[in-house]
């Protein structure tokens, strides 16, 4: 399988060099020359396989480039009952008793992982892959990500310890909540950079594309990304789509649906490239918050980003995005391939005007895409918390909380909505407890940790800056050696 970029450009080469170089030196996405599909009977007959190895028979086609034998163990060291602290990986929970139709609501459990997020599905395959690589190539990387406030920690989590890779992980200063500051600068490994950045979660991500497109900067300092425009994060995170279709045991066909929690739109995407391999995902909705340009586009067909300025600050604070990365590969394959419309419409994106798809044959291809939407607000998300809780004994977090509600405004008779849970309430305690009272239950190994020392830098939202200090950082590591 050979890869290209969204942009244009036909030669990215291999699974394992997109892996390292993150964004395409044309500035599109990396994607594969084509989607593999799988029939029904196919998708079916996996079915009683571990998590490691459903991992290996979704994502074996996107990786032609690393052995079998090879791709089979880096999967089943990754997905372990001792990471993810369940035999299951992806436990699915129901919320109340199934239709008599076979429908209902379910929760997709993907925030038992280190970080207690849904990002550990990807990272911890990340930090196992990266370190095969790196080894067999004898190259370091330095990875450059922006967080909105899982990525970072997730990401860290995985590369602790990992002598090959050197993490600079970029977050808006003042915008996480308390425990996922706590959670990413209590670390204090030698390979972790955390940088507090003056900006909102969009000038993150915008200061790491700003970098990548610096292609002498980028080789001269081995650039590489873990943010969701890394190819690698948003395949493995499909397999969880196949994982959760296949545990309600449907008759090989049957539909179900999906509510995703999304901003950076990595996560709904993993479930369009399931759907796009064959998975009979039937709706795919993507739930935000109140910075909802995505809800603008699947509601009225014109993708507008939102400035810095105008991205609010919510209760939901992983989703306050107003630039969605992964928006593009989405846009790629809605058009067929059509590199060169893709990226006129990033261009446009870049210069401030609106992709505006109502009328043409595109918009006729998303509304056939499956993909639908909506909006929740912080009152949104404390009365379904405080619902959920009640009718079913389960604490949710707020972001899942905007994907429980969207979901449920879009269930179908006979068909079930997997509800993506996308973090640990205890991550958010502050909204939690001001839904049903009290504070959520914590795992043992996170008490404290907001009293914990913590080590990070504050920065200006500036690209020359951040390059200074990504240069300074490495030349002192390479002073000790």
């Amino acid at each position: 399988m050979k890869y290209v970029s969204t942009r244009g450009m036909q030669d990215l080469g291999s699974f394992s060099d997109v892996l390292l170089s993150g964004l395409a030196p044309d500035g599109g996405l990396a994607m594969p020359e084509s989607i593999p599909t799988f029939t029904p009977a196919q998708i079916g007959a996996w079915r009683g396989l571990s998590y490691a190895d459903l991992a290996f028979e979704v994502m074996r086609p996107f990786i032609s480039d690393i052995p079998e034998d090879d791709l089979r163990r880096l999967l089943r060291a990754t997905y372990t009952e001792e990471a993810f602290h369940s035999e299951a990986i992806t436990p699915l929970t129901p919320l109340g008793d199934a239709g008599p139709d076979g429908g209902g609501l379910f929760l997709l459990e993907l925030s038992n992982g280190p970080s207690l997020a849904f990002k550990d599905m990807a990272m911890q395959f990340l930090g196992q892959v990266f370190e095969y690589v790196l080894e067999r190539r004898d190259e370091h990387l330095n990875i450059l990500g922006a967080t909105s406030g899982d990525t970072g920690s997730a990401a860290e989590y995985a590369m602790l310890g990992k002598a090959r890779v050197n993490v600079f992980m970029l977050s808006p200063h003042g915008r996480m909540s308390a425990f996922q500051q706590a959670q990413m600068f209590s670390l204090h490994d030698d390979n972790i950079f955390n940088i507090a950045l003056e900006g909102v979660f969009d000038d993150c991500q915008d200061l790491v594309k700003a970098v990548n497109a610096d292609a002498e900067f980028k080789a001269r300092y081995d650039i590489g990304a873990v943010n969701s425009i890394n190819w690698a994060r948003v395949l493995a995170q499909a397999v969880y789509y196949f994982r959760a279709y296949l545990t309600l045991n449907l008759p090989d066909g049957q539909e179900a649906d999906f509510s995703v929690p999304s901003g950076n739109f990595g996560n709904v995407f993993a479930g369009y490239l399931a759907r796009s391999m064959g998975l009979p995902v039937g709706q795919l909705i993507v739930a935000t918050n109140e910075n909802d340009v995505l809800n603008d586009f699947f509601t009225g067909g014109v993708y507008h980003v939102r400035p810095a300025e105008q991205v609010a600050m919510t209760s939901s604070p992983s989703m306050d995005i107003g630039k969605a990365s992964n928006f593009e590969r989405y846009l790629y394959l809605i058009t067929g391939s059509d590199a060169p419309q893709t990226h006129g419409w990033w261009q446009d994106v870049g210069e401030g005007r609106p992709v505006d798809l109502r009328g043409t044959p595109h918009w006729d291809a998303v509304q056939a895409s499956g993909l639908k939407s909506g909006r929740s607000t912080h009152t949104d998300r404390l009365n379904t918390i405080r619902r959920v809780d009640r009718e079913h004994g389960r604490l949710i977090d707020p972001h899942t909380a905007d994907g429980v509600l969207i979901g449920e405004r879009y269930q179908r008779p006979g068909v079930p909505m997997i509800c993506l849970e996308t973090a640990l309430p205890a991550k958010f305690e502050e909204t939690v407890q001001e839904a049903v009272g009290r504070l959520p239950e914590r795992p043992a190994r996170f008490e404290g940790i907001e009293g914990a020392p913590k080590r990070f830098e504050v920065l200006p939202n500036d690209v020359q800056t951040l390059k200074d200090f990504i240069t300074a950082k490495l030349a002192g590591k390479l002073a000790t050696i």
